[in-house]
C-alpha cells in the first residue's frame, strides 16, 4: 500500500520503540507518541498522555493509521481509551492495531474490553495478543530484576508452559497489520516457536549465562500478596489470576502467526538469552575501554 501515517503510541516502550523503527525503516511517515514526548532514533517524538486529553488532538492530527499500547498498570483502560478511540475515527483515522494478551479475551478483563469494541469503531483493525515476552526475563521487568538480584524467577505458575515471545517477532508483526494493503480484521495470538515452564526457562538462563537461576513456586495467594506490594490490589489480582490460568495449561500452545505475517520464523528463548549476553558483554567491554570487565 502507499506509505502510511502512523501514530505510535508507547513510543518508547518494548514494543512500541520496535515498531517505531520497524516502520520507519520502511518508509512510512511516524509519529512517536510518549508521555516526554522522546522518541527512539531521528523520528519525529511528541507528547502524548492517555490521562490528559489535551495531548490528543495534536497527536492525531494527520494521522492514518494508530498502534494502540494500553496505560500501564490500568485494570479499566477503556475508560480513557474509548473517547480516544472515537475522536480517532472521527478525525479520519482507518486502522486500529491495539496491543492485548494472549491471556485476554475480546471481552474479557482489562484491555480485553477495548478488543470487543474495535471492530465496531474501525473498518480495519487488528488486535495482537501475544504470549508473555522473553524480555521479562532479559530487561527491566520484575523477572528481570530478581534474577539479577536474588538469583530466581517467583511465579505461581506451577509447571506449566508458556510460548514465550521475543518483542522483536511481536513488532514485526505489527508493522505488518499496520502497512499491509489488506488489514487483518481479526485478533492474532503471537507465540514463540517452543512452550517451555518456568522452570526450563531457568535452567537455559543458567546454562547461557553462568549465572545460577531458580524457579521458586508460589501459591495463588503467596503471588498475589507479593504482587500487592508494588501495584494495586485490582491488578495484582488480574496478574496472580494469569499465573493460576498457565498452572492450568491456558498458554501451552503455539501459533504460526510471526511465521504467516513476516514470512520469518520467530526466535527461540535461548538464542534470545544468547543473543542478549553477547550484547550485554559487548557493552562492558565499550564501558571498560575495550577490555573485558569482571560479570
Amino acid at each position: 500500500m502507499t506509505a502510511a501515517t502512523v501514530l505510535v503510541v508507547g513510543a518508547t516502550g518494548t514494543t512500541g520503540s520496535r515498531v517505531v523503527r520497524g516502520l520507519a525503516t520502511r518508509g512510512h511517515r511516524v509519529k512517536a507518541a510518549s508521555r516526554r514526548g522522546a522518541s527512539p532514533d531521528d523520528v519525529q517524538g511528541i507528547r502524548f498522555d492517555w490521562y490528559d486529553p489535551t495531548t490528543h488532538e495534536q497527536a492525531l492530527n494527520g494521522v492514518n493509521h494508530v498502534y494502540l499500547v494500553p496505560p500501564l498498570g490500568s485494570a479499566d483502560p477503556a475508560d480513557v481509551m474509548l473517547p480516544f478511540l472515537e475522536q480517532a475515527r472521527a478525525v479520519g483515522v482507518r486502522r486500529a492495531v491495539l496491543l492485548s494478551s494472549s491471556a485476554i479475551p475480546a471481552g474479557g478483563p482489562a484491555v480485553g474490553q477495548v478488543h470487543q469494541v474495535l471492530p465496531a469503531l474501525f473498518d480495519e483493525w487488528a488486535v495482537l495478543r501475544p504470549s508473555w515476552f522473553m524480555q521479562n526475563f532479559t530487561g527491566d521487568h520484575p523477572h528481570a530484576r530478581s534474577i539479577r538480584e536474588e538469583g530466581e524467577i517467583l511465579t505461581a505458575t506451577g509447571e506449566g508452559r508458556v510460548a514465550f515471545v521475543d518483542a522483536d517477532d511481536i513488532a514485526a508483526v505489527a508493522v505488518r497489520a499496520l502497512t499491509d494493503a489488506q488489514a487483518p480484521d481479526t485478533d492474532l495470538v503471537i507465540t514463540g516457536p517452543q512452550a517451555l515452564s518456568h522452570s526450563e526457562v531457568a535452567a537455559i538462563l543458567s546454562e547461557v549465562t553462568g549465572r545460577g537461576v531458580a524457579h521458586r513456586q508460589l501459591t495463588y495467594e503467596q503471588m498475589r500478596d507479593h504482587l500487592t506490594g508494588v501495584m494495586p490490589l485490582e491488578f495484582a489480582v488480574m496478574l496472580a489470576d494469569m499465573d493460576r490460568a498457565i498452572a492450568d495449561g491456558a498458554e501451552d500452545r503455539t501459533t504460526d502467526t510471526v511465521l504467516r505475517m513476516t514470512g520469518r520464523r520467530p526466535r527461540a528463548f535461548r538464542v534470545h538469552v544468547e543473543h542478549t549476553t553477547r550484547r550485554e558483554g559487548a557493552e562492558r567491554e565499550a564501558g571498560a575501554g575495550g577490555t573485558a570487565s569482571a560479570p
